[in-house]
């Protein structure tokens, strides 16, 4: 039983946009990651890279989004924010034109931000001399513009920011995004993640990390979240968006509540710069904090979608802190689809666990053919799961130690 002690800050998700490896929008990712079927593919942008795997946005004209000039004006990062965001704002049922501009905020999260432009840049530099550095390099490539772009899109006035806490940014956008609204500064609230990381420095780096996968022989087999046979991860791009209302507010306007955000929590390992605490006790400090917020028990937590990047440390260490905390959770990690979209993977799996929620669905695992002897939890496998939920937690871990989990309840 969902127990709420201040119903008036509920916050509730009342919108959701989402473009990733699977597609472009919620109908067509949810339908590919519940399909269980992967995305990982060798890169063919990277022919010179040992390890070229990765999950690309498909079919994606960032031009017929935004138009040659503000394309020339934008990263990649901040062009596919722009679709989830738009995408988010109309399943909301609002409208930009008519909304108080200076009541909405916007915070996004990414890891590596403009990573596109800094290369392109980069190597123009060091072929061609700082004479040919483009004058629209400082208004592409920083972190920061990508929340200010939407800004202009959106006509969004309010607070205005980009949160970079690594791989879980996007459980820390939405965090941040609820004490806003509880805080009165805002009304509507569109926190999310954004990330367009496939440059050659940044996939030449994990690989020499160790922390991506070399499955040359099994591209689309590369990603495998908790499998015995998991060697690292694949990298991705992609961005997804939720807004956030008072709960009394979204009812007032005759509005959809899609989700409760129940509880947040986030805490630092304080153990390694890329390498987990192997004890999970970081991980465990964040899901109890976002459970007590959300004042829910261990075992009223149905589903967990699980950070699963398919690293043997990573989800070693989670699924043993799963089994610990919750008993017997139904688990899957999207990652096996979609690839891990670093600063956006968890604004993604956010989405994913809305949409769980609503339907009482959990997507499969995709590529997890043994499960880690070494770990006792109950993963999806084969086909998409009916199962009953009231509450789901949706879990995000990042280089540094940061851990940031969403509690999400049936409003």
């Amino acid at each position: 039983m969902i127990r709420h002690h201040h119903e008036r800050d509920d916050v509730v998700v009342s919108g959701i946009g989402a473009i990733s490896a699977a597609g472009s929008g919620v109908a067509v990712n949810w339908e590919r990651v519940c399909s269980g079927v992967p995305t990982s593919a060798v890169d063919p942008r990277m022919p010179d890279l040992p390890a070229p795997l990765s999950c690309r946005v498909p079919d994606f004209d960032p031009v017929a989004v935004l138009g040659a000039p503000e394309v020339r004006r934008t990263d990649r990062t901040t062009q596919l924010a722009v679709v989830a965001a738009r995408e988010a704002v109309a399943d909301a049922g609002l409208d930009p034109a008519a909304w108080d501009g200076a009541r909405v905020g916007i915070v996004m999260g990414t890891s590596s931000g403009g990573a596109t432009s800094y290369e392109a840049e980069y190597f123009r530099y060091a072929e061609d001399g700082p004479e040919w550095i483009s004058p629209l390099f400082g208004i592409t490539a920083p972190m920061g513009l990508l929340a200010g772009y939407l800004s202009i899109v959106l006509g969004a006035y309010g607070p205005n920011m980009v949160v970079t806490t690594a791989c879980a940014a996007g459980p820390t956008a939405i965090g941040t995004g609820r004490q806003l609204l509880r805080s009165g500064l805002c009304d509507v609230v569109l926190a999310g993640g954004s990330e367009a990381p496939l440059t050659k420095m940044s996939l030449g780096s994990l690989y020499q990390m160790g922390a991506m996968s070399t499955r040359l022989h099994d591209p689309a087999g590369a990603s495998r979240p908790f499998d015995a046979d998991r060697d690292g991860m694949v990298p991705a791009e992609g961005a997804a968006v939720l807004v956030l209302e008072r709960a009394a507010d979204c009812r007032a306007r005759g509005a959809r509540a899609r989700a409760l955000v129940a509880g947040y929590g986030a805490s630092a390992d304080g153990y390694h710069l890329s390498a987990p605490d192997p004890d999970g006790t970081g991980i465990e400090r964040a899901v109890t904090m976002a459970l007590d917020d959300a004042d829910l028990r261990p075992s009223d937590i149905g589903h967990v979608n699980a950070h699963g990047s398919s690293t043997p440390l990573n989800d070693l260490t989670e699924g043993r802190t799963i089994s610990r905390i919750y008993g017997t959770p139904v688990v899957t990690s999207t990652k096996g689809v979609v690839g891990h979209a670093l600063g956006a993977a968890g604004a993604l799996e956010a989405v994913y666990s809305v949409l769980a929620l609503e339907e009482g669905l959990v997507p499969p695992t995709a590529n997890l053919e043994r499960l880690d002897p070494e770990l006792d939890i109950d993963v999806v496998t084969g086909e998409a799961r009916k199962v009953p939920l009231d509450a789901v937690m949706t879990h995000s871990f990042g280089f540094g130690g940061q851990n940031a989990v969403v509690a999400f309840a049936r409003p």
